[in-house]
């Protein structure tokens, strides 16, 4: 489960790093064009430059479930195929459609009536569906990619019924959902219900988790009942409403004011650990993945280019980050320490929202901010170093080992025909594919293979994943070989 997980927190990278930039733009954004946040007019040029660099930015972050479904689907599939984000693909646009308000409250009509599971179907296009989708899609892409049809069906052999299947999967699985959904959305609405008169323990426990269900895209139902009207409270609406605590029954603000330093600052402190502890030769990959996804989160509040980077890699510090967030809120609480965000808790939210009636003691961001860059290093430093995290840069070294693999025989067509002959020869062989390093085979009979002969090719290795699984490990100079075992597989 451990090494799914992180296959799933490497798949994720590529996507993930398309964000950073985009919360910057949007950052700079918002400090040209305050419209863009607060409402009003756009007049001049230079917020006529700032609106088109928050559309700019929000072109991707808003699609950002969309670029996981490809992500996941073409990085979890075998030789990062892009039949698999195709399936991907197939599978996002079936979930999304068949679970859409639109249809579920056409297959069922009651549902209009409950505003929790119209909440929660309204929510359906998010982040957890994206990866699903994307896991659905690479999965079938690589059980069904060699699949055999009757002659009549010909056509659709092989990778041409990856998508099918994929849409079949997605049908079963929004079936599920259908029920499954709308029933957890409204047990973590009690659960805020339940919290929201806790005072300071109740806004951290709402906290953590708001960034623990973050994955899963369930943390909009608590948001909905902290930040929106959903029972009354509405922290989020009555601070940029101008009103102040002694409009509402509870203090103001208190719902919000724990995420700027865990944003501002934590991540950061976070980020510099994560580098520090990469290995040498991966450090300039950690700085260009963290150290930008830190800078968008202090000047924005954009923290998914830092979350998605390390919570499939290291899910037990991704739950240490949540709690950090709890901790912290129920510090600011207990402070008086009070801003709000209309996007999110970085240094824009926190200047435009200074300003604001109920806004108290926002000069605390200093000393909150060093305490949180220091809580969140020294933390997150311990963890990773002490329990071997593989974090953004800490990565096993497997794939740059097969990269400097070097073939002991360049004679392509040598190498090809032994180790054809040590899989057991073509009869043996049902699918051969390759990657960047390795030949892929798909045998019928592990018995017949002869890893001694295999080696004997002057290849890096063998790996035998399962009994029909054989991988031979080749080096940069792979697809020469597969080329010419190809030929001899005709």
């Amino acid at each position: 489960m451990m090494k799914y997980l992180q296959k799933l927190g490497k798949a994720l990278m590529l996507p993930v790093a398309c964000l950073p930039i985009c919360g910057i733009l949007m950052g700079i954004g918002y400090l040209l064009c305050p419209a863009t946040m607060q409402g009003g007019d756009v007049t001049g040029v230079l917020q006529q430059i700032g609106f088109f660099l928050v559309k700019a930015g929000g072109a991707l972050i808003d699609n950002m479930a969309l670029l996981f479904v490809i992500g996941v689907g073409v990085g979890m599939s075998e030789d990062n195929d892009g039949t698999g984000g195709l399936a991907a693909l197939a599978s996002w646009l079936m979930i999304t459609s068949l679970l859409s308000t639109g249809v579920v409250t056409t297959i069922m009509p009651s549902i209009a009536e409950d505003e929790d599971a119209m909440l929660a179907f309204g929510k359906i296009a998010n982040p957890f569906i994206g990866i699903l989708s994307g896991v659905i899609g690479a999965t079938c892409y690589n059980k069904f990619k060699g699949t055999k049809l009757p002659d009549w069906l010909s056509f659709f052999s092989g990778k041409r019924c990856v998508a099918i299947i994929a849409g079949v999967v997605s049908i079963v699985v929004s079936a599920i959902l259908l029920f499954v959904w709308p029933v957890v959305f409204g047990l973590l609405i009690s659960l805020g219900n339940g919290i929201a008169g806790m005072g300071a323990f109740g806004a951290a426990i709402y906290a953590f988790l708001n960034r623990l269900l973050i994955p899963t895209g369930l943390h909009h139902a608590l948001n909905n009942v902290f930040w929106f009207d959903t029972i009354g409270l509405g922290d989020l609406t009555h601070f940029w409403a101008g009103e102040t605590s002694a409009d509402v029954s509870w203090s103001l603000g208190m719902y919000m004011s724990g995420f700027f330093p865990c944003m501002m600052f934590g991540i950061p402190g976070a980020a510099l650990a994560m580098i520090q502890t990469a290995k040498s030769n991966k450090r300039k990959v950690a700085i260009g993945l963290v150290a930008s996804a830190a800078v968008c989160s202090f000047v924005c509040g954009v923290t998914e280019p830092f979350e998605f980077g390390f919570m499939f890699l290291a899910p037990g510090l991704y739950l240490i980050y949540a709690i950090l967030y709890g901790i912290f809120t129920f510090i600011t609480v207990l402070l008086g320490f009070r801003a709000g965000f209309s996007f999110s808790a970085g240094a824009t939210d926190l200047l435009f929202s200074a300003s604001l009636p109920a806004a108290a003691n926002t000069w605390l961001i200093i000393p909150l901010g060093i305490a949180a860059f220091l809580v969140f290093y020294l933390v997150f430093r311990f963890a990773i170093v002490k329990f071997d995290l593989k974090t953004p840069g800490r990565e096993d070294d497997d794939l740059e080992a097969e990269k400097s693999a070097t073939l002991a025989n360049n004679d392509y067509t040598q190498v090809a025909a032994v180790v054809l002959e040590g899989v057991g020869g073509k009869a043996n062989v049902t699918s051969l594919d390759n990657c960047i390093t390795r030949l892929r085979f798909e045998i019928k009979d592990y018995t017949k293979v002869d890893e001694k002969k295999i080696k004997s090719a002057g290849v890096a290795g063998v790996i035998r994943p399962s009994k029909n699984a054989v991988q031979v490990i080749v080096g940069t100079k792979v697809q020469f070989v597969a080329d010419e075992m190809k030929k001899m597989l005709k």
